[in-house]
């Protein structure tokens, strides 16, 4: 392995900045978003947008749709929904080694799951053959034929046998998700509603793996890449051995943090050309709430199960991107029944620069712009 390269902790935001493809220029497609960034999360929360619409926003600005998302993942399968992440179907093969050993893990709800299924056997067999029959169905539109009831403790247990039978169903593979009415998910078996992906040899998958896990961090620490081998570390340690050895990916020290770094050679060898964006609370970029304090001092938590009178910043706040700095906050909400988006509050960092409160102002009207609100209301 090469001797680390010494940079500072200013480039080191930049690699995580074009490693999420928030650079200029914009890219061109949901699909090559997604290509590069490997995944990208799920979730429901829409007090502006869900989050998935929220990370391809921010790429591709005012020219993202959601009616091209959803062709893309339900009538023309280029992406598939697993695991709450929308992939590349190129990576099912990846995918489908953690799908052979569910729920074969050494956690104890993995124990429960294996013992809940041998329970429900003839629960499975049914749901399949509806699926088989009948399908694309909801949960709802299955019986609850379990002989054992889901019981793992909390909200999700009463009532909620069928909806957890096809969760367990899609982590092995099973099945998948095929659209959505609303918030309920469609399911169909996935023999028929994912297209056949030859698998390349595991080690070609694992080099392809850890090449853009590396790339999408920009920066990154060892325990945060290769985590879909499941705990065999062995296709991960010689793909990771081969690339350091040709130089696709780079050891680093980043000057007042601690540790290892590594970053892909063709990020750490492009000039920066940055630009403004409000990003989604669940962003790959600040999703590693330690890194985002380290890199861009910082401290960001998601305040929605805060209770109101305890919230520092707000229910739902999106920090802004300014180039390499993260600038602000600020706590939207968009009123639907009046097309308004309402900025609650607006929070500046502490090293405020010339320039970053128009820049705030910016990310707000584009926001604005892209969910098409008739008016933006700032706080007084």
């Amino acid at each position: 392995m090469s001797e680390p390269v010494r940079i500072s902790r200013r480039r080191a935001r930049q690699l995580a900045v074009m490693g999420q493809v928030l650079d200029a220029p914009r890219p061109r497609s949901i699909r090559e978003v997604v290509s590069r960034l490997g995944e990208v999360q799920i979730d429901p929360t829409s007090v502006v947008a869900r989050t998935e619409h929220l990370v391809l926003f921010a790429r591709l600005g005012t020219r993202f749709r959601v009616a091209e998302l959803e062709r893309l993942l339900w009538r023309e399968r280029a992406l598939f929904e697993y695991w709450v992440h929308i992939l590349p179907i190129e990576d099912l093969p990846l995918h489908r080694i953690s799908m052979r050993r569910y729920p074969h893990g050494p956690w104890k709800r993995h124990s429960y799951v294996r013992e809940w299924l041998a329970a429900n056997d003839e629960f499975v067999r049914y749901v399949l053959e509806e699926l088989r029959r009948r399908g694309p169905l909801r949960a709802r539109d299955l019986e609850n034929r379990a002989a054992e009831g889901w019981r793992v403790g909390g909200w999700n247990d009463e009532g909620q046998s069928a909806p957890m039978l096809l969760d367990i169903l899609w982590w092995q593979g099973r099945v998948m998700i095929v659209g959505r009415d609303g918030q309920q998910r469609i399911w169909d078996l996935a023999s028929r509603s994912l297209p056949k992906v030859p698998a390349p040899p595991t080690s070609e998958m694992a080099a392809r793996l850890i090449e853009r896990q590396v790339r999408a961090r920009g920066v990154t620490k060892l325990d945060r890449i290769g985590y879909l081998f499941d705990g065999d570390w062995k296709p991960r340690e010689r793909a990771l051995h081969e690339h350091l050895r040709d130089g696709l990916i780079v050891p680093l020290e980043v000057d007042g943090l601690p540790g290892s770094w590594f970053t892909h050679r063709e990020l750490l060898d492009t000039a920066f050309r940055g630009r403004t964006v409000a990003l989604s609370p669940f962003d790959d970029l600040i999703s590693d709430r330690d890194r985002t304090e380290q890199l861009f001092d910082m401290y960001y938590r998601i305040e929605i199960y805060v209770p109101k009178a305890k919230r520092r910043w707000g229910y739902y706040v999106l920090p802004v991107l300014r180039g390499d700095r993260l600038v602000g906050r600020i706590d939207p909400a968009f009123d639907r029944k009046e097309n308004i988006l309402r900025i609650n509050a607006i929070h500046m960092q502490e090293d405020e620069s010339p320039g970053d409160r128009d820049a705030v102002d910016k990310a707000i009207d584009e926001l604005g712009r892209w969910l098409g609100a008739d008016e933006v209301l700032l706080p007084p």
